[in-house]
């Protein structure tokens, strides 16, 4: 009913009736009032003026099933969508929802409390800010093609962090997204697999939108959509456009079986293309510099020779040479 409610108020220019909702629902007026109230306390801005009725003046930015879907007219192909106001993490949350849940579900929370990133650091997630989401898949593909698919989600949130700041966004090898050289986005996926196929493949997203504050000891290296450009970001409609982004390019991916039909895209995105880079392994470091990617999303480097290798995800850390990038 209040859904009802509210797709009648943000349809309407104007001041509506309490009767005229009444009519259209088939209601009476004291559950109007009821579910209006409702509605007020979720955080919806609702304005009542005697022999006027209620006019919609501000909503709240909910990360609901509903209002997802509003964003997402076709929904998730196959998926369903699961949201949280808190849980610990939403990839752990993937990862037991997985014997159920079906492929291509998307997993949101409105905070993470156990939030993680790459090589076990964590992820800060403060509530009502921020987005936080992962994606449970099922590719028929091999396990040792599923890091591509890192890479693949890195261009869809390069592509939405474009649209939704205006400028300019860039991903650091593999899969970092970077605005004004601070990082916006992380990705982590994690796969599940048994005798030699995959089970599931989780990546998890963590996008920085509207948070303006940041811990001391990221400060200079993080910062949000919302910070650099001043703009309040809206995390439902953010979501549903990523998804479609992503889907767009999966299915590609699936076809292809590999990056080919990416390198370009990729590489066009890559912050270190052309620049001399660190990279750090438990062998020591190297500077070398960065050339792009292959079809298997290795990051293509060049020693002083001007001899070619390459190197893959989890086996290196590729930082700039002063900092970040």
């Amino acid at each position: 009913m209040k859904n009802r409610i509210i797709n009648i108020l943000k349809s309407s220019p104007d001041f509506i009736s309490g009767q005229e909702i009444c009519s259209r629902l088939g209601v009476s007026r004291t559950a109007v009032w009821k579910h209006i109230n409702i509605l007020k306390e979720e955080g919806y801005v609702i304005e009542s003026v005697s022999r006027k009725g209620y006019r919609l003046l501000q909503s709240p930015d909910l990360i609901t099933r509903e209002e997802i879907g509003k964003y997402l007219p076709d929904g998730i192909p196959g998926g369903e969508i699961y949201c949280y106001d808190s849980v610990d993490s939403t990839n752990e949350e993937a990862k037991r929802s997985a014997g159920y849940a079906p492929d291509r579900s998307v997993f949101v929370a409105n905070q993470q409390t156990a939030g993680k990133g790459r090589r076990g650091r964590t992820w800060i997630s403060p509530k009502g800010e921020d987005l936080f989401f992962s994606l449970l898949l099922r590719p028929d593909i091999p396990p040792e093609s599923a890091s591509m698919l890192t890479l693949v989600a890195a261009m869809a949130a390069a592509e939405v962090a474009k649209r939704y700041s205006r400028e300019s966004c860039q991903i650091k090898w593999p899969n970092d997204i970077v605005l004004h050289n601070r990082k916006i986005c992380g990705i982590l996926t994690e796969m599940g697999a048994e005798m030699g196929e995959i089970s599931y493949v989780i990546i998890g997203v963590g996008f920085n939108l509207n948070r303006m504050e940041f811990e001391e000891d990221i400060v200079s290296m993080a910062t949000s959509i919302r910070k650099e450009t001043g703009e309040r970001i809206t995390r439902a409609a953010f979501l549903a456009d990523f998804l479609a982004e992503f889907m767009k390019r999966f299915e590609i991916f699936l076809r292809e079986g590999d990056l080919s039909p990416f390198v370009k895209e990729y590489d066009s995105h890559l912050i270190n293309v052309g620049k001399e880079v660190k990279i750090v392994s438990r062998q020591g470091t190297r500077i070398r510099t960065a050339l792009g990617i292959n079809e298997k999303g290795e990051l293509r480097i060049q020693d002083e020779l001007g001899r070619e290798e390459t190197v893959f995800t989890g086996e290196v850390s590729v930082r700039g040479l002063y900092g970040y990038v």
